[in-house]
């Protein structure tokens, strides 16, 4: 199912193991945006883990907001030039965008964004975009990249949101509770009781959960959008799905 122009969003549960940042699966994620670019796709990657490579250098309470944006300030520059590094290697350039909930709420700076992401994407440059989490204090404790991933796809036109996370489709079900929970396939609709639920994050340094990511879900089919959910830890699906349009798991939000 060839796209035009997809968002991919990696969760920090996904790019960290151990307080590191984990390259392999960074690899991993660079194989699969270089194999879209070649069958000629544009792609945005909205990417968190600035918070917790900033703690590999410096590893301070991150219970603390004020040592977390020291973190992100840290650790954002790090994580840009690990992917630059990687990218590198396929002579491929990627850039650095930091947005807040602020930027794309205002028309102008939103249309601003838009001509620089449209234009780093006609020099076939990956614009790497990450929460501005060293002025966005309140973002930083209560916002998360699931939702900023939504946005970004809406505002800069993109067909698909992927989510790249710990997991691996939406249940029908808590697998944490009931064995026999299974993935459902497609969603078209989400409820206000699925939307209102307690969000939770399974890591240190994540601040989603699946409630978030319905979230991200529900705004993006208001908006005749699509958003495909799957792991994070082995892409097999997410390649088959994006390369082969042969979905083999995860979940797809799309209006029926």
């Amino acid at each position: 199912m060839p796209c035009k122009r997809i968002v991919i969003k990696v969760g920090s549960h996904v790019l960290t193991e151990k307080g590191e940042v984990a390259r392999d699966r960074m690899r991993d994620l660079i194989d699969l945006i270089v194999a879209l670019m070649e069958q000629g796709d544009e792609v945005i990657l909205v990417s968190s883990g600035a918070v917790s490579a900033g703690y590999t250098v410096l590893p301070l309470d991150k219970k603390s907001v004020g040592n977390k944006q020291v973190l992100a300030a840290i650790g954002q520059p790090l994580l840009l030039k690990m992917y630059q590094e990687k990218f590198s290697e396929y002579h491929i350039i990627c850039s650095q965008i930091l947005l807040t909930a602020a930027d794309l709420d205002s028309k102008k700076r939103t249309h601003l964004a838009q001509m620089t992401i449209n234009n780093l994407l006609t020099n076939r440059v990956v614009p790497i975009i990450n929460e501005n989490d060293v002025v966005a204090t309140e973002e930083l404790v209560f916002g998360d990249n699931d939702q900023l991933s939504a946005y970004v796809a809406h505002n800069f036109d993109a067909e698909l949101l992927v989510i790249l996370s710990d997991i691996d489709g939406y249940y029908d079900k808590d697998p944490r509770k009931y064995s026999d929970a299974k993935v459902l396939q497609e969603v078209s609709k989400i409820t206000n009781e699925e939307l209102e639920a307690a969000p939770s994050a399974n890591n240190e340094f994540a601040t989603g959960g699946i409630v978030t990511k319905l979230k991200a879900a529900h705004f993006l089919l208001e908006n005749n959008r699509k958003m495909f959910l799957a792991s994070g830890f082995g892409l097999d699906v997410v390649r088959s799905f994006l390369l082969h349009g042969e979905q083999k798991g995860g979940t797809l939000f799309q209006k029926v």
